[in-house]
C-alpha cells in the first residue's frame, strides 16, 4: 500500500521554493524539479499500483515538496535510487517508513558516504570547488537504510532496470520499451554543475565519477537502446535523434 508521508504540511512555503509541482512527462510518469534557485534537480514519480514510486530522491530541501507531490498522486510506495550521491538520496531519509531500493553495487555508498570517497574536487575550477564543496553537505539527507536491491533486467513498475555504471558503480536507469522512455539518473549531464549553464549532453564531470571511461561505455549502452526520450537526473531531457546525441556525448572530454 502507498505510504502517506507525515511531513507534507510542515513547511509549505519552503517546499514551494525548493521544488515545483509534479509535471506529467509520459503515461504514468511525472517529474518534480527542485533546487533553489535554478531547479535543476529531477525527482521522477512512476505509477506503482495505487500510488507512485520515486526514481531518484533529489536534495534534502525538496523533502516536503516531494512528500506532498507523492500524496497528491496516491502516496509513495518506495524509493528506487538511480545512485546514492548526496543530490540523489537527499529526500529518502525524510520519508518516514518508505523503503529504499538500489543496485547491489550501490548499497555501500547509499548506506555510507554517498560516494564521497571517490570524489576528487581538485578537478574542479576554484569556484566549483568552493560552491560544490559547500553545497554537497547541505544537499545530503544522509545515509539511507536499503530495504532491497534491483538489478539488470528486473521489472520495476513496468520499466526494466538497466545497469549504467561509471558515474557511480551501481548507477541504474529505468527503460520502458513500449514508448522508448528512459529515466537515467546521472548517466549523462546536460548542465554544467559548476555554472548551471545548460548545453549539449556530456559525460558527467570527472570530479564526481567512479570511473569516467566506464561512464562513456554506459552512455553508448543507453544510445544503443535508441530511446525516444531520455530524462536525466538534472535539467532537461534529450529528444529528437537521441542515439546520435548520446553517441557524440560519449566522445566528449
Amino acid at each position: 500500500m502507498p505510504i502517506e508521508n507525515r511531513r507534507v504540511h510542515v513547511r509549505p512555503r519552503l517546499a514551494r521554493l525548493a521544488a515545483g509541482a509534479p509535471e506529467p512527462i509520459a503515461d504514468g510518469v511525472w517529474v518534480v524539479r527542485g533546487g533553489f534557485p535554478l531547479k535543476t534537480m529531477n525527482v521522477y514519480f512512476v505509477r506503482d499500483g495505487d500510488g507512485v514510486l520515486l526514481f531518484d530522491a533529489g536534495i534534502s530541501a525538496m523533502t516536503d515538496a516531494v512528500a506532498a507531490a507523492g500524496a497528491s498522486l496516491g502516496g509513495i510506495t518506495r524509493v528506487v535510487l538511480g545512485h546514492g550521491h548526496a543530490d540523489h538520496r537527499g529526500v529518502a531519509p525524510g520519508l518516514d517508513g518508505v523503503p529504499v531500493f538500489c543496485h547491489p553495487d550501490e548499497v555501500a555508498d547509499a548506506e555510507g558516504d554517498g560516494g564521497d570517497h571517490y570524489f576528487d574536487l581538485s578537478l574542479l575550477a576554484p569556484h566549483g570547488r568552493f560552491l560544490l564543496g559547500s553545497l554537497l553537505p547541505v544537499w545530503d539527507g544522509g545515509p539511507v537504510v536499503v530495504a532491497g536491491t534491483v538489478s539488470e533486467g528486473d521489472d520495476v513498475a513496468g520499466f526494466s532496470v538497466v545497469h549504467l555504471p561509471g558515474h557511480a558503480p551501481g548507477l541504474i536507469g529505468l527503460w520502458r520499451e513500449s514508448d522508448r522512455l528512459a529515466l537515467v539518473s546521472d548517466t549523462f549531464y546536460t548542465v554544467d554543475p559548476q555554472t548551471g549553464i545548460h548545453g549539449h549532453p556530456r559525460v558527467p564531470h570527472r570530479a564526481f565519477n567512479w570511473d569516467t571511461e566506464v561512464a562513456r561505455a554506459s552512455i553508448r549502452k543507453l544510445a544503443a537502446l535508441e530511446p525516444a526520450s531520455a530524462w536525466a537526473g538534472h535539467a532537461h531531457p534529450l529528444t529528437g535523434d537521441v542515439r546520435a546525441r548520446l553517441e557524440r556525448a560519449a566522445e566528449t572530454t
